[in-house]
């Protein structure tokens, strides 16, 4: 019987739990994914490559509803593990949200190894606080921010959530956003520097701690929704009903939604079609 190398899971049985595209036969996924932001490009008011900070990948675009504001904006965060993926393919999040007058900032960090996983979030942060700040130039309402974010982006929502912000920058307040949704996310990353991807994450013992949001003290105590896929595996399913647990003892009101029927990559496509469950349950988030 093989050695477990974190809970009932050995090496084998681990790295199958987080090889996502391992677990779905159908990878048309991306070709939906595509062609939603060719559909969301090309339908709505654009701002491409905003520099929200001095690196080559801190950037974001924009995608706008008409009229002068002020408009709820909308974060979202891409996932990939850290390592893969740009915004560029993700500008159907704009979908289910232009047309109901919100703006949505679809948003770029830089990717392990040309960062650490430290400056990966700096990066996040920074967008987060460029939007804030700035908010009133594109038509966007600062009192009214929400997030969003899928797999390792469900994981930046959280680190977000536990931001100190004033501590991060003076002008930020407590407490920026209204709410957030993390959509298959990762918020334990002991197993993940125990599988196989930490050849490439390169997460130390301490590391995984220190960047693990379950572990963490939220600060910005706003409603967060964690939605994940039926069909996930238990480990996904854990890291959700694990995160949901730690953080409302601590005045989070956290929901985990178990979405029957769907893989990892079903849970981000609802939002290529507005009028699906998520599409919905984040647009009563925004309150529109």
């Amino acid at each position: 019987m093989a050695e477990a190398v974190f809970r009932s899971f050995d090496q084998e049985g681990l790295d199958r739990e987080y090889n996502n595209r391992g677990k779905v036969a159908n990878t048309d996924h991306k070709i939906y994914q595509s062609e939603g932001s060719k559909r969301a490009k090309a339908a709505f008011k654009t701002k491409f490559d905003v520099t929200y900070g001095d690196g080559p990948d801190e950037l974001l675009d924009l995608y706008l509803p008409a009229g002068a504001g002020p408009h709820p904006v909308h974060l979202f965060f891409h996932g990939g593990y850290w390592i893969s993926n740009t915004k560029d393919d993700f500008g159907f999040m704009a979908l289910p949200f232009v047309e109901h007058g919100v703006a949505v900032a679809v948003v770029e960090y830089g990717l392990i190894p040309s960062v650490t996983m430290a400056g990966l979030l700096s990066h996040c942060r920074a967008a987060l606080a460029w939007t804030w700040k700035n908010a009133e130039i594109f038509g966007g309402d600062a009192n009214n921010i929400t997030l969003s974010g899928h797999s390792a982006g469900g994981h930046i929502v959280a680190m977000l959530m536990a931001t100190n912000w004033p501590a991060f920058d003076p002008e930020m307040p407590l407490e920026p956003i209204k709410a957030g949704c993390g959509i298959s996310g990762l918020y334990d990353l002991e197993p993940v520097r125990l599988s196989f991807l930490n050849k490439d994450l390169g997460l130390s013992p301490a590391a995984a701690r220190a960047f693990s949001p379950v572990l963490l003290e939220p600060e910005v105590r706003v409603p967060l929704l964690l939605p994940v896929g039926g069909e996930e595996g238990p480990e996904y399913i854990r890291q959700s009903q694990d995160m949901a647990g730690a953080w409302l003892t601590k005045g989070v009101d956290a929901k985990v939604w178990v979405m029957p029927e769907c893989n990892h990559f079903d849970t981000i496509n609802q939002f290529l079609d507005p009028v699906s469950v998520l599409s919905n349950a984040v647009r009563d988030q925004i309150g529109v």
